[in-house]
């Protein structure tokens, strides 16, 4: 915005909030060429544009590291729900179209944006010759099954890794990786590949985690070989939606780890049910009912008619749709709160894409049906936290800075940025009313926007004014590293080699005990 006047926007009396520096007080902001130039008790004059958030909060703009819905009607429900940032760190986007992804949103985009390189999309290109790109290829390819059960070759390894490599070169957050849906396909080997491979770059590794949805103990098992990894390898690590069985430990396991210095974290989302596609490895029956001790008349829910499946339903529905949305209900509401309490973690979506072709114009209520958290998660954060006493301060971090704080000390310019409401910052700023935010997305109708949340800037340009996402305002910016050579190293061949025999005889040409016998 390019004016005579002294500041773009002038927000004024609103009670503004720090997580980072703990600030909370009544003041008023002056935002110039996208940044955060004034904080003042001071009268600010003479701007182009002045929002008066008396009796709101001016905190800094929400971030969402899981959301699958990189679309301009999936950043509209984001924004109506205060996040300014929308980032695809879990599933991520096939490593050769990494560029282009952030390409096609440039100029386009209401929302900052951001992707990592994708190992399942890898796995899919590499295994059934699918070259996924945007999200909804990826629901598409699901319906093959070499990406989620077929074990790799030492060569089918490095294409992988080669693959996801091209995203990491050309500036891919870091790596993502849907390991949960691929835990029998995947080796030890190669989740520690992958996870050396960001390494290099420094760049963090987001995992849906082996083993989720499990047990307390299978659930933990899983984030614990994430996370021996992370600190084997002096990398980064989040734990994605960590919202299961064994979240207590999984929280101390991260705490601990920060202690002593790693960059290591994890976030969630404040709902008892997730959601999937139907043919997801771990809703079999084998795996769902037998071990788990679910029942599918109880737990799986079809996202677009409700209707609860049978064991009879789902296997007809698996021939005709295997990769049919579906919501699954798996934790008890008691948790949800415990959850909110935990210090130190973050609030991300994990919004799910509505597959189809969708108008900026389409009213939200006639979207087909989706999981709720994609379009009410951050505001029911903050209500859960206004009606169970949590300090309001602890959620505006855990919506904000507690994402951009790990992200920035992996050396993410962004992110250094942002989650902050302090002079010099990026001017991303979210105002709500703390006594009235709320999500309205139900089970039942999940793409109801949230309320209470009347401001949005995304880079000091007004994006959502007076509870509205203003059509043509499109100030979003990518969020990436800068472009660097390949520092891919190829798995070598005694690596790999992982049976041994108990003689000793054969060690793929190393002692891999190092004992020298």
């Amino acid at each position: 915005m390019v004016t005579s006047n002294q500041y773009d926007v002038v927000i004024r009396n609103g009670r503004v909030m720090d997580p980072e520096t703990l600030f909370d007080d009544v003041r008023n902001i002056g935002i110039r060429g996208g940044r955060i130039v004034a904080i003042t008790r001071e009268a600010l004059e003479d701007a182009a544009k002045v929002i008066d958030a008396t009796e709101h909060v001016v905190a800094p703009g929400f971030i969402d590291t899981h959301h699958h819905w990189p679309s301009p009607m999936g950043y509209k429900l984001g924004l109506r729900d205060g996040r300014t940032t929308m980032m695809e760190l879990e599933m991520g986007t096939l490593g050769p179209y990494v560029a282009e992804w952030y390409a096609r949103r440039e100029g386009t985009s209401q929302a900052n944006f951001g992707t990592a390189s994708s190992h399942e999309a890898a796995r899919a290109l590499v295994l059934d010759g699918n070259r996924s790109e945007e999200i909804e290829d990826y629901i598409t390819a699901r319906a093959a099954t070499g990406w989620s059960l077929q074990k790799v070759d030492l060569e089918q390894g490095n294409q992988i890794l080669r693959t996801m490599d091209e995203g990491l070169q050309v500036g891919a957050v870091g790596v993502g990786s849907t390991l949960g849906y691929m835990r029998n396909g995947v080796s030890a080997r190669e989740a520690f590949e992958i996870q050396k491979l960001s390494a290099a770059y420094g760049r963090q590794a987001g995992f849906h985690f082996r083993y989720t949805p499990g047990t307390e103990t299978t659930e933990a098992n899983g984030i614990q070989e994430l996370l021996a990894n992370a600190a084997a390898l002096g990398a980064p690590a989040i734990a994605c939606h960590f919202n299961n069985p064994g979240y207590n430990l999984v929280h101390e396991l991260l705490e601990r780890m920060r202690e002593r210095g790693m960059n290591v974290w994890g976030e969630l989302y404040p709902y008892i049910a997730g959601s999937t596609a139907l043919n997801a490895v771990f809703l079999n029956k084998e795996t769902w009912v037998d071990q788990l001790g679910y029942k599918y008349e109880e737990t799986l829910q079809d996202a677009l008619t409700g209707e609860f499946y049978t064991d009879a339903s789902r296997t007809a529905m698996m021939k005709k749709e295997p990769t049919r949305l579906v919501v699954v209900y798996k934790m008890p509401k008691s948790a949800v709160v415990d959850w909110l309490r935990l210090p130190n973690v973050a609030i991300a979506s994990d919004s799910m894409p509505i597959v189809g072709e969708f108008s900026w114009d389409t009213p939200y209520e006639e979207l087909p049906n989706s999981h709720p958290r994609g379009a009410g998660c951050f505001a029911k954060a903050l209500r859960l936290g206004r009606e169970n006493g949590i300090p309001l301060m602890q959620t505006v971090a855990q919506i904000s800075y507690n994402s951009a704080r790990p992200l920035g000390k992996m050396g993410l310019t962004a992110m250094q940025e942002r989650g902050r409401l302090q002079e010099g910052m990026v001017a991303d700023v979210t105002i709500f009313q703390p006594e009235e935010v709320t999500d309205n997305a139900t089970y039942a109708k999940g793409t109801l926007p949230s309320t209470g949340i009347p401001y949005v800037l995304v880079n000091g340009t007004v994006v959502v004014e007076n509870s509205v996402v203003l059509k043509g305002a499109n100030p979003g910016q990518p969020i990436r590293f800068e472009p660097e050579p390949s520092r891919f190293e190829p798995i070598r061949e005694d690596k790999w080699k992982h049976i041994y025999t108990v003689s000793g005889a054969e060690f793929g040409g190393t002692d891999p005990f190092g004992c020298g016998h």
